[in-house]
C-alpha cells in the first residue's frame, strides 16, 4: 500500500477551542501526526512526500474566495491591532441573508463556522500539503494500485465548499473524490468518522455521480449537531444519492459493524468506479472525544470488511485523537484492509 504525508503539515499545531464555555487546547495536535506515522511504521510502510497537485483540485470543490482566504487570512490578521497568535471568528453571518465582507474580521466569520479551526501561520502550508497527499493517494490508486492511504492533518470532513469547521480546513476526501471522478462515471464516499461528514455532504448533496455514506454518533446531542440525520438523502439530482446512519452514544463493535454491512452494501448498489474511505479513528472506546465506543480489534475487522467489498480505495485521515491507542488502532485498521494477521502489527507487550 502506497501512503503518503507532507512534513510540512506538523508545523500545524493549533492552540484555540472553547469547549463548555471554556477556553481549552485544541484537540488537533501535532502530536497527532506522529502517533499516526509511528502506526505505518509498525507494518513496515514508508510515507511518500506527495507532489504539489494543481489548483484546480482544490477549486473542484472549494469557493475560490474561500481558497484565497485560507491563503491569506493569517498575514492579514497579523496586521490587527493587539491580534491574536491565530485567526477566530468573533461574529457569524447569516449567509443566506448576508453580503461578503471585505474586512478580514469579517471574512473570518463567513469563512471559519466554528472557532475549532484557528488559522495559524502554518495552517494554510499544512492544508495545501495535506489535498497534496489526498490527490497523490488518488492517483496511486487511478494508476493500478488497489489501496493508498494519506495521512492528512489537518482534516477535512467538516469544511463545505465555502466554510471551515471542526479542525478541518480543505476537504481533503472532497477533492480526492473530484479528482477520481475525472476518470469514473460514478464515485462513493464512506466516512466512518465517529463525527458526521457534513461538509463533505453539502459539496455533494445536489449530485447523482457521487454517493456520500456517514456512519456516525447521533447528531442529536453530539457535533456537529445540525447535520447527519436518516432524512437528509439529498437535494434535486442528488436526491436518494446522500446516506446517513447515526448510531445511539457508545455504541459497539456489533453495532457498528452492523453499520458498514448497510453501508457497503449501498455502495454496492450503487456500483462506484472507486471508493473514498474518511478514515476517523475516533470512534475508539478510548478516544477523548468519546462518542462511540470501538475496539482496536473492531477497527481491523473494519478494515477486512471494507477491503473485501474490492472497490479501488483511497484512505483518507480525518479524526482521530491523543490517546494511546492511536497508533495501536491505525497500525489495526490498514492492517485488517492489507490482510495481516494480528500478530504482526501488534504492540510489542501484546506479542
Amino acid at each position: 500500500m502506497r501512503c503518503f504525508h507532507a512534513p510540512e503539515s506538523m508545523a500545524h499545531d493549533p492552540d484555540f477551542r472553547i469547549t463548555n464555555g471554556r477556553v481549552t487546547r485544541n484537540a488537533e495536535r501535532a502530536e497527532r501526526g506522529r502517533l499516526l506515522l509511528a502506526g505505518l511504521d509498525r507494518l513496515g510502510l514508508v510515507p511518500e512526500a506527495p507532489p504539489r497537485c494543481d489548483d484546480a483540485n482544490l477549486l473542484a470543490v472549494h469557493t475560490p474566495e474561500f481558497v484565497a482566504f485560507l491563503e491569506t487570512a493569517w498575514t492579514e490578521w497579523q496586521k490587527l491591532p493587539n491580534a491574536g497568535a491565530e485567526v477566530v471568528p468573533n461574529t457569524h453571518p447569516q449567509k443566506a441573508r448576508s453580503t461578503y465582507p471585505r474586512h478580514i474580521l469579517g471574512r473570518a466569520g463567513w469563512h471559519l463556522a466554528d472557532p475549532s479551526a484557528p488559522i495559524g501561520e502554518y495552517s494554510w502550508t499544512a492544508t495545501r500539503r495535506a489535498a497534496d497527499c489526498a490527490v497523490a493517494a488518488a492517483r496511486a490508486v487511478l494508476d493500478g494500485d488497489p489501496m493508498a492511504y494519506a495521512l492528512c492533518r489537518p482534516p477535512g470532513h467538516h469544511s463545505d465548499a465555502d466554510s471551515a469547521s471542526g479542525h478541518c480546513l480543505l476537504n481533503n476526501a472532497a477533492i480526492a473524490a473530484a479528482h477520481l471522478r475525472r476518470h469514473h462515471e460514478r464515485v462513493a464516499i464512506l466516512d466512518i468518522d465517529v463525527h458526521h461528514g457534513n461538509g463533505t455532504q453539502a459539496i455533494f448533496s445536489d449530485r447523482a455521480d457521487v454517493l456520500t455514506v456517514s456512519i456516525h454518533a447521533d447528531p442529536m446531542d453530539y457535533y456537529p449537531f445540525f447535520n447527519g440525520h436518516a432524512h437528509e438523502t439529498g437535494q434535486g439530482a442528488g436526491e436518494g444519492y446522500n446516506l446517513n446512519l447515526a448510531l445511539p452514544r457508545d455504541s459497539g463493535d456489533d453495532v457498528w459493524h452492523d453499520a458498514i454491512r448497510q453501508a457497503l452494501a449501498r455502495i454496492a448498489a450503487f456500483a462506484p468506479g472507486a471508493l473514498v474511505l474518511s478514515l476517523g479513528l475516533d470512534a475508539h472506546e478510548n478516544d477523548p472525544l468519546r462518542g462511540l465506543a470501538v475496539t482496536t480489534d473492531g477497527f481491523r475487522v473494519a478494515g477486512e470488511m471494507i477491503a473485501a467489498a474490492d472497490l479501488p480505495c483511497v484512505m483518507v485521515q480525518e479524526g482521530g485523537y491523543l490517546s494511546a491507542d492511536l497508533t495501536d488502532n491505525l497500525a489495526a485498521f490498514l492492517g485488517g484492509a492489507m490482510g495481516k494477521a494480528p500478530e504482526t502489527f501488534a504492540t510489542d507487550g501484546a506479542r
